[in-house]
This record gives C-alpha cells, structure tokens and sequence, in this order.
C-alpha cells in the first residue's frame, strides 16, 4: 500500500520546465540583429558603388528627356522646358510603335536562336572526348574575345554585294544565282543577316556557361532516369532542364538585356546610314539625338528602352528567386 502511494507521487511529481535551457542557448537580442543585417552590409559597397556609377547619368537622361533640347539649345547650354510632352509625342508616332514591335520580335528571336543552338552546343561539349572538347572550347572563346567591330565587318565582307564569299559559295553551290545579289535589299533577309551575326557572338557566353551547369547535374540522377526507360530528350526535358532552370533565367535575361539594345551590328552592316526599316528602339533614339539633333526626343526614347528592359528582367530575376527558394 505504501508502495503504490510512494508511486502515484513519483508520477504527479512536475516535469522539469526547459524554458530556462532554451532561453540560455538563444542567442541575444544584439547578436540576433547583427546576423539579420549581415547580408545588407556585405552588399552596401557594391550597391553604393552601382548607384553612385548609374545614379547622375540616368537622372541627366531623365531631365533631358523632359525639355525641347535640340541645336539651338545645346549651343545656348539651356533647354526649354516642355514635361512629358516628348513621351507623348513619342506614343503618337506610328514610327517609334513599329519600332518597338520589330526590337521586340528582333529580340525574341535572337534570344531564342541563342539558348537553342548553345544548348546543343553545350550537350555536344559534354559528350565529346577532352581534346575536342579543348578545341571547340578554344574555338569559343576566341569567338568571345573578337572585338565586335573587327567581327562585325568580316561579316559585312562576307555578305558584301559584289566581293561577298557568301554570294559566291551559294551560286558555287547550285543554291541559285546569288551573284550581286544585295542582302539588305529586303529587310527581312537583312534581319535575317544581321540575327547571323548577333547571335554567332552571343553564343560562346551562352553555350559555355550552360556546359559548366551540365557538368554539375548529378550522374546518379541521370542513370536512374535512363534505368527507368527514359529516353535522352525525356532525360533533358524532364530531369537536366528542371535543375538547370536558375542559369536558364539567367543567360536568357542577360541575352534580352544584350540583343534589345542592338546596335554596333546593324549600323556597321549598313554602313552608317540605316534606313526606317532596320529601325530597332537603340537605333531610332541615336537617329533622333545625332542625326536629326533632337536630343531631348532621342533622350526619352532611351528612357522608354530602360523602362522596357526593367520590366522585361524582373519577370526573370522572380522567377530566378522563386527558384532558388525552391532549391
């Protein structure tokens, strides 16, 4: 009896609280806030450095945009001031919105030839031996390293209307009778060159990077995928590309950044003097500041090309961050 009286006490007994040991493991309150700002002080420098480098140029431009700036007031060093009467002139113009409509279906398309040629040019990198992977390796780096203007007018060479070796093979070829044959004569075959060109230099970056991120998806991953039956496009589509989605955002939204502000390309290829067809927005904004010297109207159409190129990128750069949370 005493026995199970001495038992039913030990169990009503209280259980030892282990608030005391959580509140001596948490750490203070000052630590805690130190960690929390941590990742902002580390990018204060680089975010200052940014700001003060973009800050004052982009706000001139903003400020330019807003007045009637041409010869007269560039040689008196004041504009006359008019607000968003630029930006308005600017919507009403069926020029600048055929404009905007052929940058952005010129952009899609570079964007686009670039991811899927340096995607099987990365796929053909991984499979390769290692002295071809070498020398394709090389080969791209020195497509990388070629200063725009020197590449760009080799191009011009080849399509050139009377000397161009492209003209010469195609008839060579039996393709058809290309001789003297002008490429920019139709803007849709000129754009079509000029897509040659931008996207042979955007696709060393492109293709280089995307074959570092190959090498990293797990081989264990791979094989079980091909255990199961899968075939090589269902292990690419539906394994590699799901794990390769943060640096698919990321060479897409810098190629967007890259091929919509086109323009060394199309004004070399044309020899300085673009018609309104080849018109793309960085073009028209250089052709109304310099050549025609509205500075204040090419001033708000650069600003239009930022805003558009802002809202293009954050839908990436989310999409970028919703992946990584997700990893």
């Amino acid at each position: 009896m005493g026995t199970a009286i001495g038992s039913d006490a030990t169990l009503a007994s209280p259980t030892p609280s282990l608030e005391p040991v959580l509140r001596r493991r948490r750490p203070p309150r000052g630590a805690r806030l130190r960690k929390s700002l941590l990742p902002y002080a580390l990018i204060t420098p680089a975010s200052a450095a940014i700001f003060g480098v973009l800050a004052f140029p982009m706000g001139m431009l903003i400020w330019l945009s807003l007045q009637h700036y041409g010869l007269r007031q560039l040689i008196n060093h004041q504009g006359d001031w008019v607000g968003l009467q630029n930006y308005a002139t600017l919507l009403t113009q069926p020029l600048f919105q055929h404009v905007v409509e052929v940058t952005l279906l010129f952009t899609f398309a570079n964007v686009g030839l670039t991811l899927l040629f340096s995607t099987l040019i990365a796929l053909l990198l991984l499979q390769v031996s290692a002295p071809i992977r070498v020398l394709l390796g090389s080969g791209l780096v020195m497509v990388w390293a070629t200063p725009v203007i020197v590449a760009v007018d080799i191009w011009q060479w080849m399509f050139d209307f009377e000397f161009g070796v492209i003209n010469y093979l195609l008839t060579a070829l039996h393709v058809g009778n290309f001789i003297h044959h002008n490429w920019f004569e139709n803007p849709l075959q000129g754009f079509g060159v000029i897509t040659v060109v931008v996207v042979w230099g955007a696709i060393p970056f492109v293709a280089i990077t995307l074959f570092a991120a190959l090498t990293q998806v797990p081989a264990d991953v791979i094989e079980a995928a091909e255990v199961d039956g899968a075939n090589p496009w269902q292990v690419f589509w539906q394994v590699t590309a799901p794990m390769l989605r943060p640096i698919f955002l990321i060479v897409i939204s810098l190629s967007t950044i890259w091929d919509f502000q086109v323009f060394q390309q199309i004004y070399v290829l044309l020899n300085t003097r673009p018609s309104q067809d080849y018109y793309t927005i960085a073009i028209y904004s250089y052709r109304e500041s310099f050549g025609v010297t509205q500075y204040g109207l090419g001033a708000g159409i650069a600003v239009v090309m930022v805003l558009v190129l802002v809202v293009v990128t954050f839908f990436y750069v989310r999409q970028t961050l919703q992946s990584a949370e997700l990893a």
